[in-house]
């Protein structure tokens, strides 16, 4: 990418270059698809570009964009940047207390909503967020609605009517928005996208075009595709990983196809569709995964034996091939002038029993997600490592990409052609990486500690939170993923767990473990918990557990009343009706009754006895040092996810 470039300004180049090839493609209600080309996509963006400057918006006014993917989506993101403005995104799944302090936080007076159940939210909120007089929906609103909205004194239009009269208002001012484009900068504000602080509290990430952009010329190489080629799109467009993507697939003229990560859409986009490319988030390829080995339980019999016997064969093959060709994460020397005499004959003697099962199973396999797939991207969490293996030995390509939100988001992706097992890429060109120890001194390769990170992809900061950022960069002008992470021999990145507190599901939600823990904590029979979200391997997970520290003293009032007996207290705490009173009280203090979201559910639990010590559990200001808690309990951690 040209550093002069900005968002538009790369829509506006494939729209030239590119005019009559498809670049959006999205279910219609009759259960066919509706296409739209680039000079059609690129002049629908300018219209409600136009539609905005009629209202009055301006450069450096923050539209909010509450709305999951559609192809309105990214028609409205282009035409709000055409103009220099700055979209604050959010999704349907926001609650009334987030969209409340993000709105009235940014001082937004221009909210774009996805359909009237977003209309009601803000209706709902009308006193907290003052400041709006203008709400645009993509899916019309009834006439009580709208009326609604005239009694709150907010202004509704839909989406079509603003495209439409922008249209209209762009012929009788002919180049305004084009020259408002050319006039934006790579430094602009471009987007705020807030994101759950540790108390909670939503942080505004400040990401210039730049920040954005400077990440699409190598990740083009790493993650390519050809002009027509389709990309599915499964995952909500305001988290930055899937718009950086769709940024990606824009500038490379391939098609934006919108699907859901719903089992039965997927499966039938996939087959119809035919894509080439489908980031998601490590929980779809699980449910992949998953599903293959569900379906072939219940076929059963021979078949069932067969399919495990070339499973097997073809995660040993791998496993030689990997270490024969030094496709594995590297930490010291590998000695192949020892390993190829030794494993060079079962490399050759497995191999037709593994070309075998590419013939009798695989194909099978790869068929169900369509002719032309090329590979998937797994981002937005840790990719689980047996997932990982079981799709590199049947020969269905899946790279593994790192970034955060800071950093807008892409930090490094394993190349789709040539990867190496286990790690998430080296780190993209004018893209720096070190890792240091807690006194902030150089670890260099091979040693594993905090990851840090310094380029132009980084933030401008949090947004009216100088304090936050002050916390996140160093003084040298590095920031602070709060990630552990080990550099290998060849400068990859793998990552072994996360420093900081917020915990990323396989599914890509976002949680803060804190307000979780402080509930659970009012408990009497509860001294302290700590939630995790990752293995003891540091792998994100489907759902959260807790580690539980009992109050000693209620626990054993209730042993007493009850009549439970033990010869120690680290029996009687593992006793069934100590256990299920634990169970019991995390369970209906965590719960939707009480605020937490379903994806908060504790579902497991481990009863520890040793209490926290500073220095050892604890940092010298008392606070949870989570990493070495969860390398102190990897067993109990183990035992957890083991059978999920």
């Amino acid at each position: 990418m040209k550093p002069e470039e900005t968002l538009p300004k790369i829509l506006r180049k494939s729209a030239e270059k590119w005019p009559e090839v498809s670049a959006q493609l999205s279910h219609t209600k009759t259960g066919g698809y509706m296409e739209i080309n680039y000079h059609d996509f690129f002049q629908y963006a300018l219209d409600f570009g136009g539609a905005l400057a009629e209202l009055g918006i301006k450069r450096g006014d923050k539209i909010g964009l509450i709305a999951d993917n559609r192809r309105e989506w990214e028609q409205a993101d282009m035409g709000i940047l055409a103009l220099g403005a700055i979209d604050v995104p959010r999704g349907c799944d926001a609650t009334e207390n987030d969209l409340s302090y993000i709105l009235s936080f940014a001082e937004v007076e221009y909210v774009i909503v996805e359909n009237p159940a977003q209309v009601k939210k803000l209706l709902n909120i009308r006193e907290s967020i003052p400041n709006v007089k203008v709400i645009i929906s993509f899916d019309e609103a009834d006439e009580a609605l709208r009326e609604q909205c005239k009694d709150a004194g907010i202004t509704y239009y839909s989406f079509e009517f603003l495209r439409a009269s922008g249209h209209e208002w762009r012929i009788s001012h002919p180049d305004y928005v084009e020259n408002e484009l050319e006039k934006g900068k790579p430094d602009d504000l471009a987007t705020i996208i807030f994101t759950s602080g540790t108390t909670g509290t939503p942080k505004g990430v400040m990401l210039t075009h730049s920040n954005i952009t400077c990440q699409l010329d190598e990740v083009c190489e790493r993650i390519f595709l050809n002009p027509g080629e389709r990309a599915l799109c499964v995952l909500p467009v305001w988290h930055a990983f899937q718009r950086a993507v769709e940024y990606v697939i824009i500038s490379q003229g391939a098609v934006l196809c919108y699907s859901k990560p719903i089992g039965s859409v997927l499966l039938q986009d996939l087959q119809k569709l035919d894509p080439h490319l489908l980031p998601a988030v490590p929980r779809v390829w699980e449910a992949v995964y998953d599903g293959i080995w569900r379906k072939m339980r219940k076929t059963g019999g021979f078949v069932f034996l067969l399919f495990r016997f070339f499973v097997k064969v073809a995660l040993i093959w791998s496993a030689i091939d990997r270490k024969l060709r030094r496709k594995n994460s590297r930490f010291g020397r590998d000695y192949l002038g020892f390993w190829w005499p030794v494993l060079v004959l079962p490399w050759i003697l497995i191999y037709p029993l593994k070309l075998l099962g590419n013939l009798l199973v695989f194909r099978k396999i790869k068929a169900m997600l369509g002719k032309n797939f090329r590979a998937g991207v797994a981002g937005g969490g840790a990719y689980p490592d047996v997932i990982d293996k079981f799709f590199w030995a049947v020969g269905v390509n899946i790279v593994e990409g790192y970034g955060l939100t800071e950093t807008a988001p892409i930090i490094c992706v394993r190349p789709m052609v040539d990867p190496v097992m286990r790690n998430v890429g080296s780190p993209l060109r004018g893209i720096q990486v070190r890792v240091v120890d807690d006194d902030g001194i150089i670890l260099g390769k091979c040693k594993k500690g905090s990851l840090q990170i310094k380029g132009g992809c980084v933030m401008q900061g949090y947004y009216k939170r100088p304090d936050l950022t002050d916390k996140v960069m160093t003084v040298d002008g590095w920031f602070d993923t709060g990630d552990i992470a080990v550099l290998t021999v060849d400068n990859e990145i793998q990552l072994r767990g996360r420093k900081k507190d917020t915990i990323v599901l396989l599914g890509g939600e976002n949680i803060e473990p804190l307000p979780i823990e402080s509930a659970i904590n009012t408990s009497r029979y509860i001294s302290a918990s700590v939630v995790f979200g990752t293995n003891e391997k540091g792998e994100d997970q489907r759902f959260l557990t807790a580690l539980i520290l009992p109050n000693k003293d209620e626990i054993s009032d209730f042993a007493a009343e009850n009549n439970i007996k033990a010869d120690t207290y680290e029996n009687l705490v593992q006793a069934e009706a100590v256990v299920k009173l634990l169970e019991k009280e995390v369970a209906e203090l965590i719960s939707t009754k009480n605020g937490f979201k379903s994806f908060e559910r504790i579902n497991k639990i481990a009863i520890i006895t040793k209490p926290f010590e500073v220095g050892v559990e604890l940092s010298a200001k008392q606070e949870m040092v989570r990493y070495k808690i969860a390398e102190q309990y990897k067993d109990k951690l183990a035992a957890l996810y083991r059978e999920q």
